[in-house]
């Protein structure tokens, strides 16, 4: 009974009367209280072109790909972080209720190889279509990471990005290919692929350390000096363990014939 409450388990078993602290000190000891998974609604289209970007990149080397894409934060993280065990006679600590988590902040960054390009925030205000994403990547990404560095790493990078209206779009991907970045050097992104990209992983890294033992923040300023200081913590090897997970993503793919793999 996945997901079920004490209540129901003991019910199923024919067994009443049990408080409800009973119930949860002996469930403790054999399972977990969990949420569900949220995963992406595939369709048999969905699958059939996750299974051909897999066979397509299977044999890349994907030391030269680099992952991007966006991640929103909220000043009080999201819903269900607050929780955690405390001591007998302790109180729990009080939270700000703030509607729609007091605002955010949207952090775009990039990954490859063992390194992290960015975060770069996005101006407070601004929605990212396809000319201020554009004009975002020129800001930033361009001007101060990819510029830097060399013809033959220029040559050689892959660049992926979800399929975002904004990143997909018949501008951005002119803007993109006037840069460079068109036809190979652009990856081609299957739909509902959150669980394919390894930055999201990083995102769970970052979110589970700004947010940890439920901490709220005041400013949208001070939640992005938290996500800066949070991402100078993500060492080379720890993003290279990412990036390096992608063969056996293109793997677990073909192997459940395009379906959902986790993360």
């Amino acid at each position: 009974m996945p997901l079920a409450t004490s209540l129901a388990i003991f019910q199923s078993c024919n067994i009443t009367g049990v408080p409800k602290s009973t119930r949860c000190a002996i469930l403790r000891d054999m399972a977990k209280v969990r949420k569900a998974e949220r995963r992406p609604p595939l369709n048999k289209t969905h699958k059939l072109k996750r299974q051909d970007w897999a066979k397509k990149y299977l044999k890349t080397g994907f030391s030269k790909v680099l992952w991007t894409d966006e991640m929103r934060v909220s000043l009080d993280g999201p819903d269900g972080w607050a929780r955690g065990w405390i001591g007998k006679g302790q109180r729990a600590p009080v939270r700000l209720r703030r509607q729609q988590g007091g605002g955010g902040v949207l952090v775009w960054a990039g990954i490859i190889k063992d390194e992290l390009v960015g975060p770069f925030r996005v101006e407070d205000g601004v929605k990212l279509n396809s000319q201020s994403y554009c004009q975002f990547l020129e800001d930033t990404f361009f001007k101060q990471w990819y510029r830097k560095k060399s013809a033959s790493f220029k040559k050689n990078m892959i660049f992926m990005q979800d399929n975002a209206p904004s990143h997909a779009s018949k501008y951005s991907t002119a803007w993109l290919a006037r840069k460079g970045i068109k036809e190979e050097k652009l990856m081609t992104w299957p739909p509902c692929s959150p669980d394919l990209n390894p930055i999201e992983n990083l995102w769970s890294i970052i979110k589970c350390e700004i947010y940890k033992e439920g901490k709220q923040y005041t400013s949208l300023n001070s939640v992005w000096e938290a996500v800066v200081a949070a991402a100078r913590n993500v060492d080379g090897e720890q993003i290279k363990t990412l990036t390096e997970s992608m063969d056996g993503r293109l793997l677990s793919v073909l192997a459940k014939k395009g379906g959902y793999i986790g993360r």
